[in-house]
């Protein structure tokens, strides 16, 4: 957990530095107000923009969803700050007058978790997986200050809570309200990351697992291993109506495309040229531009790091 910790906090760092930078490129763009869409039934998504986080967008540049059910609202992922938790709050309340009774947190990022205590003074529950929660504990600090860096005043009053409800498994099965909820783990995006499935209503919630409409990232602490195995596990579920990390909401064909497919990619084009000691030079020569995932956004500014990413861990790790 040592090493994996201080991956973390290097990329964070990282990654910070490149969201400020950002941030001050698209001053100039509208300010982002989150709308609730219909999934299907009681479901919700709320879709952020897909630039990075800055002051327009308070930080919420991901998909939250919610599930009203008749004894509260079920949150997933509660915002960037108690800022952006108060916005989330307000897209909420333009389809119910229920109050957010729990708040659920798919990942460690910012963006998913920040605004936890926001919602647990007004009296909600917050859970979580304990892998989700152990990645939070590395770096929710720096978490803070970094992003009060690009959002500024945006970070006032923002505290890092944890879970208060901490499922120790890798799985956990929630009904409230009538509304069953199967919560995986995945280890895609950062080590403890989930999905939530709402089999009645055939919905996948599928935090940083999966990404449309832009390339997804791979971190040094991502595993596009685990997160194969995860995708899998999702097309065993096959659900109607997918809810991404990022991107519009979509199906299993779209999901498969374009993020299923990239990660077959990396590992069977990629990863076995590493474990066959293959030039690496060479080798991300050779795959610099897939024609099935050039039309991605962010594609330029990630595809080439992620195979870089990809063939030193497969080189390390064969």
């Amino acid at each position: 957990m040592k090493m994996i910790g201080q991956r973390i906090l290097l990329c964070t760092a990282f990654a910070l530095g490149l969201w400020a930078c950002m941030g001050c490129a698209q001053a100039d763009e509208a300010v982002y107000e989150p709308r609730p869409e219909q999934v299907t039934g009681p479901v919700y998504a709320i879709v952020g923009p897909m630039g990075q986080r800055n002051q327009t967008n308070a930080g919420l540049n991901a998909n939250y969803g919610f599930v009203v059910t008749p004894q509260g609202v079920i949150l997933i992922d509660s915002g960037a700050s108690a800022h952006s938790a108060a916005m989330l709050e307000k897209a909420i309340a333009q389809v119910t007058s229920q109050p957010v009774r729990w708040v659920l947190n798919t990942g460690s990022q910012d963006h998913r978790w920040l605004g936890n205590a926001y919602f647990a003074a007004k009296g909600a529950q917050v859970h979580a997986l304990a892998a989700t929660v152990q990645t939070q504990k590395v770096f929710g600090e720096q978490q803070i200050l970094g992003l009060s860096r690009v959002v500024g005043d945006q970070m006032k009053g923002t505290q890092v809570q944890y879970a208060s409800v901490v499922h120790p498994a890798t799985q956990a099965s929630l009904t409230l309200g009538g509304v069953q909820l199967q919560w995986i783990q995945t280890n895609a995006h950062y080590p403890g990351d989930t999905m939530i499935h709402v089999p009645a209503y055939d919905v996948v919630l599928t935090g940083d697992l999966v990404y449309v409409d832009r390339l997804l990232g791979v971190l040094p602490q991502s595993n596009v291993r685990q997160a194969s195995q995860a995708f899998e596990r999702l097309r065993t579920l096959a659900p109607r109506h997918v809810v991404p990390g990022h991107g519009r909401v979509t199906d299993m064909a779209q999901a498969q495309k374009e993020t299923g497919d990239y990660y077959r990619f990396l590992i069977t084009q990629v990863g076995s040229a590493a474990r066959t000691m293959e030039p690496m030079g060479e080798t991300l020569d050779a795959h610099a531009a897939p024609a099935q995932f050039k039309h991605l956004q962010n594609f330029d500014e990630l595809h080439r790091a992620n195979m870089n990413r990809v063939f030193l861990d497969f080189e390390a790790n064969p």
